[in-house]
């Protein structure tokens, strides 16, 4: 990444401005602002989140707003209701208070001397989440979008549900989201009233993996927020920007057929983060591509981006099983068209010998029983960190799957889109979960995780109003999997894998599950993208801010191993995510964290499933020293989830503030 540290304009950083609301709720802000915007108002940009600005995102925020104003914006990070130095509580994830009060922001920013009215709103994960739902409430001042790592529906595609499954990302991001908001306000900015503060947002602080869980189909809870409820509410140009080793792959080809705004989608080769600091590389110059949407949009130039293709993705070369890439061999492409007429959707049959172009004379039932931790070489499900997670060499899981492979590839075979099966199935269980992977299988027999996905049977008509399975009926599902541009080479296998368990990344059906998949009939659709002579899309290298200036005070660890107990038999897999200490010199402020995740179950029963989640934060500077411990964890039986939590506030080492949660929440065909 190239750092630049002269830029057009002068930039004067603000550290905390206050934006008061109509309901008297003081909302911290950090904002930057070109030397020019004292006698000629600029557009600004604003970014809305939950992470704190001070003890927080401060890193990325380094990085990306002074770079954006040093081009001639305003930018402006504002704290969320109840989060960081900001007044208030937050009670949930995209309630419709947190659009409110962004209405209230952007009237705020737009009546500021140094704004001319134009604002645009920009954000990863939950930034980019409510940048696309506050665009569809249509302010008159919002005329752009960049939106990265995100998602338009919030049931079907988010952390908390796949395909009707239950994620097991539920409760990790609960746990997440249980220890970020344990933390206070910071004395330095807010005064005596910290403590208030922090107390008042203890008291209150939800056990959110447990609301969640008390929404288990697609009702009303989950299409609030979801703006692929209606498209069309959406006026705001928006450019879309992902990841294929994010969780969040498909919500840019859906929004670039479903927007009528202006839109524009770009998809890399990277996990969760931003692509000017991203994992693996290549990089790219995000920043500079965010100048030219912003001074389009924002300021009227024409820098040609609505030229630029519709869609622009990084074609991944076939890799070996690894848990973490530095790099991505392969090569941009580009489509002026979503969906595009230049894939094919092939579809193929799932024999009892393989896959082939045409089905087998006849049916054959193929049954699978998979153990209960297939699943364990999955790696995360929402790659953020920079640790070793992606997933692993997939024979293992393969070994509890039902497989179908095709023939050596004869020539290279690239595939652009989401490839789907269509399976006619059996059940001996009511409830039934049907995982299905896509591999990449070498001649030497180790298989590469391209895609996948998962579906509730109970969901097979859809997910509002799921029903049970007549035990050996047959039922016609389609499973689609996640969005990949992926090159097989000549030579390799593309493997197909059917299970019945995929954990931790589903949670377990109430009863081990025999499905009989019916070879023959069933089939595999590929979107393959025929070579054509092309001209592939330039991007310039990363650019960025100066860094932070911070000291390391404790290195970052990471590390995950799965065991066996040889007393229980279970299987359990252990992630240590210690983000160690790190102190910002211009603040003082000495912040550090530490998640610990304990998944086990029993290849036998999918009853002795459960998830423990401990988390450590610390804030502290010369005289203030804060820690918090949450922990929170989950169990079930056939009929019920049971879900505990506890939150423990520690100022100078002394215990000031327990809390503990114990809920149980029935099972409601999952």
């Amino acid at each position: 990444m190239l750092t630049v540290g002269q830029f057009p304009h002068v930039v004067r950083e603000i550290e905390n401005e206050w934006i008061e609301l109509a309901d008297g709720c003081r909302l911290a802000a950090r904002m930057w602002l070109p030397d020019v915007s004292d006698d000629t108002p600029v557009p600004a940009i604003l970014e809305y989140l939950p992470y704190r600005k001070r003890g927080g995102t401060d890193a990325r925020d380094a990085l990306t707003h002074p770079y954006l104003c040093g081009h001639g914006y305003a930018c402006v990070r504002v704290d969320m209701r109840g989060n960081g130095e900001s007044d208030g509580v937050m009670h949930d994830e995209y309630v419709l208070q947190e659009q409110d009060d962004a209405l209230e922001v952007i009237d705020w920013i737009t009546a500021q001397p140094w704004c001319d009215g134009n604002v645009g709103m920009m954000g990863i994960s939950w930034g980019g989440f409510n940048g696309l739902q506050v665009a569809a409430r249509q302010p008159d001042a919002l005329k752009a979008v960049i939106t990265l790592c995100s998602t338009d529906d919030r049931y079907a595609d988010d952390i908390h549900y796949k395909g009707g499954c239950l994620l097991g990302e539920n409760m990790g991001w609960g746990g997440t989201m249980l220890a970020y908001s344990s933390r206070p306000p910071d004395p330095e900015l807010v005064g005596d009233r910290w403590r208030d503060m922090w107390f008042e947002r203890l008291a209150i602080e939800p056990l959110l993996a447990a609301k969640w869980l008390s929404h288990q189909h697609r009702d009303d809870y989950w299409k609030h927020g979801s703006i692929c409820e209606d498209y069309t509410a959406i006026k705001a140009a928006v450019l879309a920007v992902g990841g294929w080793g994010d969780a969040y792959s498909n919500t840019i080809p859906r929004m670039l057929s479903g927007l009528t705004a202006p839109c524009r989608g770009i998809t890399g080769p990277w996990h969760h983060k931003y692509p000017h600091f991203a994992v693996p590389e290549p990089r790219m110059g995000f920043l500079q591509e965010a100048l030219r949407w912003w001074d389009h949009w924002l300021k009227g130039h024409d820098t040609g981006v609505m030229t630029d293709p519709l869609y622009r993705a990084y074609m991944m070369d076939s890799v070996r099983p690894q848990t973490s890439y530095p790099y991505r061999d392969g090569r941009w492409i580009a489509e002026d068209l979503w969906p595009s007429d230049g894939i094919e959707q092939r579809k193929l049959a799932l024999n009892s010998t393989g896959v082939s172009a045409s089905p087998e004379t006849g049916e054959a039932v193929l049954s699978i029983c998979s153990p209960q931790d297939t699943g364990q070489m999955g790696g995360e499900f929402c790659v953020i960190w920079l640790g070793e997670e992606m997933p692993g060499d997939q024979r293992r899981d393969d070994d509890g799957s039902l497989v179908f492979d095709t023939e050596p590839l004869s020539e290279r075979t690239e595939i652009f889109g989401a490839p789907a099966v269509d399976l006619v199935v059996t059940s001996d269980r009511p409830q039934a979960n049907v995982a299905v992977r896509m591999c990449d299988v070498a001649p030497d027999g180790s298989s590469t995780l391209v895609t996948w996905g998962v579906l509730n049977l109970c969901h097979r008509d859809d997910h509002e109003h799921p029903s049970a399975l007549v035990p050996g009926e047959r039922y016609s599902v389609r499973v689609q999997m996640d969005d990949i541009a992926w090159a097989f080479p000549a030579g390799h296998r593309i493997r197909v894998a059917v299970s019945t368990a995929y954990w931790p990344m589903i949670w377990s059906s109430p009863e081990a599950v025999t499905l009989g998949v019916i070879a023959g009939i069933s089939t595999m659709t590929l979107p393959v993208r025929g070579s054509r002579d092309e001209m592939p899309p330039e991007f310039p290298p990363a650019e960025a801010a100066p860094p932070q200036n911070t000291e390391t005070i404790r290195k970052s660890n990471q590390t995950r191993h799965v065991e066996n107990n040889p007393d229980t038999g279970e299987s359990v897999l252990r992630i240590l995510d210690d983000f160690g200490e790190t102190r910002d010199l211009d603040t003082g402020l000495t912040t550090g964290e530490t998640a610990r995740e304990t998944y086990r179950i029993h290849p036998d029963d999918p009853l002795c499933a459960s998830v423990d989640l401990r988390w450590t934060e610390v804030l502290r500077r010369e005289g203030w020293d804060i820690r918090t411990e949450t922990c929170s964890a989950m169990y079930s039986d056939a009929t019920t989830f049971y879900v505990t939590g506890r939150i423990e506030a520690y100022e100078n080492d002394t215990l000031v503030f327990e809390k503990d949660f114990d809920e149980k929440i029935l099972r409601q065909f999952v």
